[in-house]
């Protein structure tokens, strides 16, 4: 166990606290080496979870962080790998986060970084701005050099959303950059929903689920979106709302965190840990309401499913390692006729992790080309994820290799359910 030597007046500040606590159970095993895609890509114990924990205890027993210190804790992708690996249940997640944010404090960041930071938090929260800035660029991108074009997905439609009409409804968080970049992913999860007898709702005045402030270290931005939502999803849920679904897996770890984050407010606590209990994956709602589905219909999907060809799954970090969803979608596909392509190294990152790619580019190609190649390896037709983060990198990285599609798993369900229905 790692001994602290941590001040009385250093632990009023719940962070440190909580720092203290996270790092009395670890216990220098190093077996999150062996996980983290960082140290297997650089070879520095200061670049794995270890070498960080080292360098978030100096921090907190009074040592002076430097430009390297932010450096290395930068470049971690909160993968969480190193947390499924752990033997002693360390909280990493949580201690990078906290330590980043003392770090900066502390050691202030260049021009440039800072510029691409603030205007990241003026845009990416705000769904409205970011829609904007989609249409302008999707009006461009046929003209666009092949590089940029890649990053800009042509423009594409979300069909149609069924009306609420089911006694059993969940509430939807429709994203930052979902509603114009791949508006079709929440549609297909209200249309799948609706075919097995329950409806998808989306509530106006919610928005950011306050990851992205939340993880740029503005931390009590992020509590601002985070207690808007929960004032805007409230109503629904004492009006009986079944939970709160977040087809993105990295929002689905956000809304799931909201307990812990606002803990310290009173006038918001309770009401988050409620919010945090009833927020799930898409994968949680869909695999317990396809009980509902007739057997018939069922049928007629696998039918349809089995005849797509093979699909690749990429599960997302923030499914796998962040919510512990490791396998539970694609036993779903499988459930459903769809057959699944051998990935290897399915637990490692993509490299998208939020906005890491547009901070720490290089780790992130490299990361992005491995799997990729792993991923289409076994001959997919599609190429299918859990949070759009990842699907916008993945299919960047395909576009440069085999072209492959790259998809919502939920629109490869909705696909077949409609195969089925028309049947």
């Amino acid at each position: 166990m790692v001994q602290t030597q941590i001040t009385k007046e250093a632990r009023q500040d719940p962070r440190v606290a909580e720092i203290d606590d996270i790092l009395r159970k670890c216990v220098h095993c190093g077996m999150c080496l062996a996980t983290c895609p960082t140290y297997q890509l650089l070879g520095d114990e200061l670049d794995s979870p270890r070498g960080r924990i080292y360098q978030i205890k100096q921090v907190v027993e009074g040592h002076v962080p430097t430009a390297d210190t932010l450096l290395h804790l930068d470049r971690c992708l909160t993968c969480r790998n190193c947390e499924t690996t752990c033997p002693s249940g360390v909280n990493y997640g949580h201690l990078i986060d906290n330590g980043r944010a003392l770090v900066e404090e502390q050691v202030p960041r260049g021009l440039i970084d800072t510029l691409k930071r603030r205007l990241l938090l003026l845009t990416l929260p705000y769904p409205a701005r970011i829609g904007r800035l989609v249409s302008i660029g999707q009006a461009v991108r046929p003209f666009l050099p092949a590089a940029l074009k890649r990053g800009i997905p042509p423009r594409a439609t979300a069909g149609e959303w069924p009306r609420a009409v089911h006694d059993k409804r969940f509430l939807v968080l429709e994203g930052c950059v979902q509603p114009s970049l791949t508006p079709a992913t929440n549609a297909a999860a209200a249309r799948v929903l609706d075919a097995c007898g329950a409806s998808l709702v989306s509530v106006a005045a919610a928005g950011c689920c306050g990851a992205v402030p939340y993880h740029l270290n503005k931390q009590e931005a992020a509590r601002v979106h985070m207690r808007r939502n929960i004032d805007a999803w409230w109503p629904e849920l004492q009006g009986g709302a079944a939970g709160i679904i977040a087809t993105a897996s990295g929002c689905g770890v956000m809304l799931k965190d909201y307990g812990h984050v606002l803990a310290g407010d009173p006038d918001y606590a309770e009401k988050a840990r409620r919010v945090s209990e009833l927020s799930m994956d898409t994968v949680q709602a869909v695999s317990v309401a396809l009980e509902s589905l007739d057997e018939s219909v069922l049928s007629r999907a696998k039918q349809s499913a089995a005849s797509r060809g093979p699909v690749a799954f990429h599960p997302p970090c923030t499914l796998q390692h962040g919510q512990r969803l490791a396998g539970v979608t694609e036993a779903t596909l499988r459930r459903l006729g769809f057959t699944l392509t051998r990935v290897e190294n399915s637990n490692q990152c993509c490299g998208s992790a939020g906005t890491y790619s547009l901070f720490q580019p290089e780790i992130s190609r490299l990361l992005q080309s491995r799997k990729v190649a792993a991923l289409e390896s076994g001959e997919p037709v599609v190429i299918a994820t859990a949070n759009i983060g990842c699907q916008l990198h993945l299919q960047q990285g395909s576009d440069r290799s085999k072209g492959t599609p790259v998809v919502h798993w939920i629109e490869l369900v909705d696909h077949a359910l409609a195969d089925a229905a028309s049947d």
